[in-house]
């Protein structure tokens, strides 16, 4: 009777949906350091918007009744639609899935924070945040976010939000829970891998805000250096 090897790929066993492989995993923590650096430096350099999610510029618009706000940060939340509704065309267009939509879908976002760190520096962006330059740079910047928010929904639909830490701080705290409970855990998955992937995020996350934060405070607008890098870096990941 012949038998078959684990590498090869058709015959492997099926992985749980909840689950991700060793790559995906280094994807997603990635993405969050990089989601932590574009919202700093965004918020920081550009007019206080956030750029990585339009959760905190929901709340800025509704605090407009109160007090003034950037006009640039109410535009970020149609910018933000448009922007996941091109990432959907440009995937369904390209027919790629998977591995090859990563890469297609993480060049767009390389090229989007590439065009944000030149324009912010030819123009010095930071010196100015109020500015419609500025306001457009952030734009962009909303852009190549929501690029990434498609990118994991579409080729990487298992995979938590590298952005909305709420979630993942809620789930790292029941999985850490469930993992000290002797009983059987409330949620589904291994609670060990559930309290390692969220605080890989997390901390991911973290690190990019502060590193981002170092960046500024050094370097101005030459801080979407490291933004621009780090998403080069995602699509050659192997």
């Amino acid at each position: 009777m012949s038998s078959t090897t684990s590498s090869d790929p058709e015959h492997r066993e099926p992985r749980a949906a909840h689950l991700l492989s060793g790559w995906e995993i280094r994807l997603v923590t990635l993405l969050s350091v990089i989601a932590g650096m574009v919202d700093l430096i965004g918020f920081m350099t550009l007019g206080n918007i956030f750029t990585a999610h339009i959760t905190g510029n929901l709340v800025l618009i509704s605090a407009a009744f109160l007090r003034e706000v950037n006009p640039a940060q109410a535009l970020a939340i149609p910018v933000f639609f448009i922007a996941v509704a091109a990432t959907w065309l440009i995937a369904r267009v390209s027919g790629r899935h998977g591995r090859t939509l990563v890469r297609l879908l993480s060049s767009v976002q390389f090229l989007l924070l590439a065009c944000v760190f030149m324009a912010s520096v030819a123009t010095g962006a930071s010196a100015r945040p109020q500015s419609v330059i500025a306001g457009i740079i952030a734009m962009i910047a909303v852009c190549a976010m929501a690029t990434q928010h498609a990118l994991l929904r579409l080729a990487v639909p298992n995979a938590p939000s590298t952005a909305v830490m709420t979630g993942n701080v809620t789930n790292a705290i029941l999985a850490l829970l469930d993992a000290l409970s002797s009983g059987k855990p409330l949620r589904e998955a291994t609670a060990e891998r559930r309290v390692l992937r969220s605080l890989i995020l997390l901390v991911g996350f973290l690190g990019g805000c502060v590193s981002a934060a170092i960046a500024v405070y050094a370097w101005a607008d030459w801080a979407w250096l490291l933004p621009v890098a780090l998403a080069a870096a995602a699509v050659v990941l192997r």
